[in-house]
C-alpha cells in the first residue's frame, strides 16, 4: 500500500485525502501493534508518506493551527482527534508515552470519527497489559508492606510473650518462697502459741494464789519429819520459831 502512495506522489497525481487515509487505514490500522522500538523507528517503517504526516502534524501543533476535539488515554497509550479549521482537515493520532506512533489525515468527519474510535479501542487493548502490571505491582508492594507490619507485630508479640514468661517464672519463685516462709511461720506460730499457753497458765496459777484468802506459811526444816511431811499445827517460818522462844 505504501508503494502505491509513493508511486502516486512521484507521478504528481493528487489523490483525494480520504482515499489516501482509507488506503493507509486498510493496510495499517488493523495491523497496529505495540511499538518494538523508538517512535522514529516505527514511523520510518511506515514509509515516507506516514513520516511526512507525523512531521506535518508536529509543525501544525507547534504553530497552534490545530484544535483538539477528542482525546482518549489508556495507560501510557492515547488517541487524539485534531481539526485544522482553515483547511477543514482532520488528523487522527495514535501515540505512546506522548510520542506519535501513527497519524492519519482525512477530510471526512465520518472517517475521522471511525479512525479515532479504532485507535481508542486499540489503546484500551494495548494498555491492558500495563494496567494489569501496575495493579500487580501495587498489590505486591501492598503485600510486602503487610508482611513487614505483620512481622513487626509478630516480633512485638514474641517479646511480650517472653516478658510474660519471665514474669511468670519470677512469680512462681516468689510463690515458692512465700510457701516456704508460710511453713516456717506456721511452725513459729505453734511454738509461740505453746509458749503463750504456758505463760497464761502460770499467770492463772499466780492469780489464783493471790486471790486465795487463806494464809499459807512456808515450813521450816525442824518441822519437817524425816519423811519430809510437815507437822500439823507447827509453824515453819523463822518468825514463828522466834515467837515461840520469847519469854513472857
Amino acid at each position: 500500500m505504501n508503494s502505491m502512495i509513493r508511486s502516486a506522489v512521484a507521478r504528481g497525481l493528487r489523490m483525494p485525502l480520504v482515499t489516501l487515509a482509507l488506503i493507509a487505514l486498510s493496510g495499517g490500522v488493523q495491523a497496529a501493534q505495540p511499538p518494538q522500538a523508538h517512535t522514529s523507528d516505527v514511523t520510518a517503517a511506515q514509509g515516507d508518506a506516514a513520516g511526512s504526516t507525523v512531521s506535518y502534524l508536529r509543525e501544525l501543533m507547534d504553530s497552534h493551527q490545530l484544535t483538539e476535539l477528542r482525546t482518549t488515554y489508556n495507560g501510557t497509550y492515547g488517541a487524539s482527534l485534531l481539526f485544522q479549521a482553515d483547511k477543514l482537515t482532520y488528523f487522527v493520532a495514535l501515540f505512546h508515552d506522548k510520542a506519535f506512533w501513527r497519524v492519519i489525515r482525512t477530510d471526512s468527519e465520518k472517517d475521522a470519527d471511525s479512525i479515532y474510535r479504532t485507535f481508542a479501542a486499540q489503546t484500551e487493548k494495548l494498555a491492558q497489559v500495563d494496567i494489569d502490571a501496575l495493579r500487580l505491582q501495587a498489590g505486591k508492594k501492598y503485600a510486602e508492606q503487610m508482611v513487614a507490619l505483620n512481622e513487626q507485630r509478630l516480633s512485638t508479640l514474641r517479646q511480650d510473650a517472653a516478658r510474660r514468661q519471665q514474669q511468670a517464672q519470677q512469680v512462681a519463685a516468689l510463690q515458692q518462697q512465700a510457701r516456704q516462709q508460710a511453713v516456717s511461720l506456721s511452725s513459729d506460730l505453734r511454738a509461740t502459741s505453746n509458749q503463750l499457753t504456758t505463760v497464761q497458765q502460770n499467770i492463772r496459777q499466780l492469780e489464783a494464789q493471790q486471790d486465795n484468802p487463806e494464809l499459807i506459811l512456808p515450813t521450816s526444816a525442824a518441822d519437817v519429819p524425816a519423811d519430809g511431811a510437815p507437822v500439823a499445827g507447827t509453824a515453819s517460818t523463822p518468825a514463828a520459831q522466834s515467837g515461840d522462844g520469847v519469854s513472857h
